[in-house]
């Protein structure tokens, strides 16, 4: 298919055959599973997934791409959802959902907290993301790299960086190195938080102002004697805490 990649949606479509073939390795699916795959494109997943599937979910919101799907693809083996991911609910699939896929950049952050609303739904995610995003995934507290999205996604998944991937293997080219990123969801939470929603606010808070300390950015919700209770050094940053510290937090204050 001649395809005009289109900005706006993000488009940098795989062409190496060697990194395609590693991502299918390290996705491994079986013919059973009930597998749903983000930004299909011009099926460099797609392909080698429908010939081991018995069925694949796509979520796809170029109507050009999916017109083309709809020619290309035999109708039992594929089912088509031209929506955006942003809005689509992927817990309507069922249960022991994977996810795979080559994510759209631009939106690759709110894709992965939409995601996280049908976690237990999911039994693993294989995405490929700009290597940046990935480091910032990963990382450990007290480095550069950690944030909310750290906490966030740690606070639920156990995730792996497999490998990275130069420029050169999509089309176009993005200018940025990529990463192809495995998310697992614990079974059973390591640090659960009595109050969810107040987790996320007070890491969204602490992480507002990264160069002030939590005595500054949680003084709203949290005075010198909370922190003494909780054993938490009111100057340090955000950065230097990790998702044992924030549950902490969060269930002290619940």
């Amino acid at each position: 298919m001649k395809h005009i990649p289109r900005k706006r949606f993000g488009q940098n479509f795989l062409s190496e055959p060697d990194i395609i073939r590693s991502c299918i390795e390290a996705i491994h699916p079986a013919p059973d599973d009930l597998m749903v795959e983000i930004g299909p494109g011009l099926g460099a997943l797609t392909q080698p997934l429908i010939k081991t599937l018995a069925h694949l979910h796509t979520v796809e919101l170029d109507r050009d791409i999916v017109s083309w799907m709809q020619k290309h693809y035999p109708a039992d083996k594929i089912t088509i959802h031209n929506v955006d991911a942003l809005k689509f609910d992927f817990s309507s699939l069922g249960e022991k959902i994977r996810v795979v896929g080559n994510l759209p950049y631009n939106i690759s952050t709110p894709i992965l907290f939409h995601l996280l609303e049908s976690v237990a739904h999911i039994a693993d995610m294989h995405f490929m993301l700009q290597k940046e995003v990935v480091e910032r995934m990963v990382a450990e507290p007290s480095t550069p790299e950690y944030g909310r999205l750290s906490v966030m996604l740690q606070y639920r998944l156990h995730m792996e960086h497999l490998f990275t991937v130069p420029p050169e293997a999509f089309d176009p080219a993005p200018k940025v190195e990529s990463a192809f990123v495995r998310l697992v969801p614990y079974p059973a939470l390591p640090h659960p938080a009595t109050d969810e929603k107040l987790f996320a606010k007070i890491v969204a808070m602490a992480f507002s102002q990264r160069r002030k300390t939590l005595r500054n950015t949680l003084k709203s919700i949290l005075d010198d004697a909370g922190f003494a209770a909780l054993g938490i050094d009111p100057q340090l940053r955000a950065e230097n805490l990790g998702v044992v510290e924030f549950v902490a937090i969060t269930n002290h204050l619940a």
